[in-house]
């Protein structure tokens, strides 16, 4: 029996290093997920953060069998794969939110964000 495929969208960001962290991040979600789309990536100022980088932000679609639990430890694990602390500094070298899977949309505030508004037509 094929197991069902679950419609995600993942929100990638980083405030250091970006390109690298972004295209190391897009690596390991291309090997994670079938049909993997991504937008462009977009400069961003920082919201509530204590570092003047700007973050380089980046939205994917893709399907995948795994279970919402499961697809979300795996996103953290790759985040700590690509050098994501829990440090006090301001640094994050990959974030990787998932921001809808199937019709449940997560992280409700970052959809008001002008970059999602800005890339999610991109898909």
């Amino acid at each position: 029996m094929k197991q069902k495929e679950h419609t995600v969208i993942i929100s990638l960001a980083s405030n250091v290093d970006q390109e690298a962290h972004l295209e190391a991040a897009r690596t390991q979600l291309t090997q994670l997920l079938t049909t993997v789309q991504f937008t462009s990536a977009i400069f961003t100022e920082p919201v509530n953060s204590i570092r003047k980088e700007p973050y380089l932000n980046q939205l994917c679609t893709g399907t995948t069998v795994l279970g919402e639990g499961l697809l979300g430890e795996v996103l953290k694990e790759i985040e700590k794969r690509l050098g994501r602390t829990k440090n006090e500094d301001g640094i994050v070298a990959i974030d990787l939110d998932l921001l809808q899977y199937d019709n449940q949309r997560h992280h409700l505030r970052d959809w008001d964000r002008n970059y999602v508004k800005d890339l999610i037509i991109e898909l």
